[in-house]
């Protein structure tokens, strides 16, 4: 009879795993505990899968076999391709490759687009170089996009969500980027162009005439010439036809080498000025800054030195909004305060602050870099150096606007190849989405593995800290031995009182 109960348990329990296995094939569940929601998938993308008309295949080459953190990026974006199968209805079809496992398929990568790279791996006490694929294309219909390599920590919602966008999508947006006063080229915005031409057409245009009826947004960044009345009356009347603007503009510039901060106007300010938007000629200094390179002299020797410099503030707190969502620190350097005092018909949103320990200086200026700072200094916290805007700011017709008050944030050298962080080009990319994208796709952009730097925490925080992985391994050790102490005691009582009682 218990054999036949036994038989009977292991067919229910066979029974239950296939059961469960088959149901699996259909439904897909996890649950997220992480802070960003890393892990659940954004109405965008929803919206993006529930809307497709065209399958898409996606064929991913990931090398097995890699460091835990580069294998967790396999594991997310295999988790991440079968969820985007089972909201798609079947319409994304994928498949996942491991190029190291047959040259075949790594010759097949390679001819995709996709490149290996060489990871630093560990055996035995020795450090190797690996090759490892990392990467994904995907197909619809005779188009292809091509993902050539995920980043460990990398938005994997946002490079796959936004490949599927530009395969699906039939006419993209148009970017009006305004040149002819000194702005800079689209080979001094390489980093910014790739990120928008996921999803819009980027072309450069001049205010000499009428700005054409298919761009709905323009971007002036860091003019340095001055505008005329005929080119302002052109973006007059592009705001009365509803379009809106993206603006980060220098209103003081700084010379390390002169040691020297002047007032700049360019009449970009002038015309901000007659509606509302006031960026002051002053610098924003602040606590929380970036550093200069200075040299130092030790009798016959000289050598250089690193010094904090509170004329580039690391603006590190931000509002909760779009643009802003998700940024963790931004670059500012030479940044001016911005005020409004406009109509009240139009919002006026506070997008990024200085710290509590800031202050605003006016322009012209002298930088004595050897100068001691003390918190007497910085007698003027959360100073708004960028904003948002919404309503009628010409006519009777509906804009939206992003003010950053330096130019330089987001721009790189001509055809260099040195790297600008990445969130201030994602603050700048984030104000073109939010002025002219409406799937939503801009909050995916910074959905990503959080820095938490230790260094900006408080004094206290980090002895705390510090103690604490210190002397709570110690403090668990003591309680376990105490523990198993007191259980061995209670056991050898137990037996005395056995053999005695």
């Amino acid at each position: 009879m218990n054999i036949k109960k036994y038989f009977i348990s292991i067919a229910l329990i066979l029974g239950i795993t296939v059961f469960v296995n088959l149901v699996s094939n259909d439904f897909f569940a996890r649950f997220d505990f992480t802070e960003n929601g890393q892990y659940t998938l954004s109405n965008a993308s929803k919206s993006l899968l529930n809307n497709l008309d065209n399958p898409i295949t996606i064929q991913a080459y990931f090398s097995k076999d890699l460091p835990p953190n580069v294998a967790n990026v396999r594991r997310d974006f295999k988790d991440l391709l079968i969820e985007y199968a089972n909201r798609s209805k079947g319409k994304i079809i994928y498949e996942i490759k491991d190029p190291n496992s047959d040259e075949s398929i790594e010759q097949e990568a390679m001819k995709n687009g996709i490149r290996p790279v060489l990871i630093n791996v560990r055996e035995k006490d020795q450090v190797k170089q690996q090759k490892a694929f990392l990467g994904a294309v995907l197909k619809m219909g005779d188009s292809k996009e091509i993902i050539p390599f995920i980043q460990p920590g990398a938005p994997l919602e946002y490079a796959l969500s936004s490949a599927i966008k530009k395969l699906s999508v039939k006419d993209k947006p148009i970017i009006g980027l305004v040149q002819g006063h000194g702005e800079p080229g689209l080979d001094e915005l390489q980093q910014v162009k790739s990120e928008l031409d996921i999803l819009y057409n980027v072309k450069t245009i001049t205010l000499n005439d009428t700005i054409a009826s298919n761009i709905k947004t323009l971007a002036i960044i860091r003019p340095t010439d001055s505008l005329n009345n005929m080119e302002l009356s052109v973006l007059n009347s592009f705001l009365s036809r509803g379009g809106n603007m993206f603006i980060a503009l220098n209103r003081v510039k700084g010379d390390l080498q002169s040691q020297y901060g002047t007032e700049q106007n360019t009449m970009l300010e002038s015309w901000l000025q007659e509606k509302g938007i006031i960026v002051k000629p002053s610098f924003v200094v602040d606590a929380h800054c970036g550093s200069v390179s200075l040299q130092q002299q030790s009798g016959r020797f000289s050598y250089r030195t690193q010094i904090q410099f509170p004329y580039i503030p690391l603006i590190s707190k931000f509002s909760d909004h779009p643009v802003v969502k998700g940024l963790e620190s931004v670059m500012l350097p030479f940044v001016s305060p911005i005020e409004y005092t406009g109509d009240t018909n139009v919002l006026f949103i506070p997008l990024a602050l200085s710290s509590e320990n800031s202050a605003e200086l006016k322009a012209p200026i002298f930088f004595d870099v050897q100068k001691k700072w003390s918190k007497v200094d910085f007698n003027k916290p959360n100073l708004v150096v960028a904003a948002a805007l919404e309503g009628s700011m010409a006519s009777k017709a509906k804009n939206k606007m992003v003010i950053i008050a330096n130019g330089d944030f987001a721009v790189g050298a001509k055809n260099s190849h040195q790297q600008i962080q990445a969130d201030n080009i994602s603050l700048l990319v984030n104000g073109i989405d939010w002025l002219s994208d409406d799937t939503g796709l801009i909050g995916l952009r910074t959905k990503a593995v959080s820095s938490r730097p230790i260094d900006q925490l408080e004094d206290s925080t980090k002895i705390l800290l510090k103690y604490l992985n210190f002397l709570l391994p110690i403090l668990l050790i003591i309680i376990v031995g105490v523990v198993r102490m007191q259980r061995n005691k209670a056991i050898r009582q137990k037996r005395m009182e056995e053999n005695y009682g």
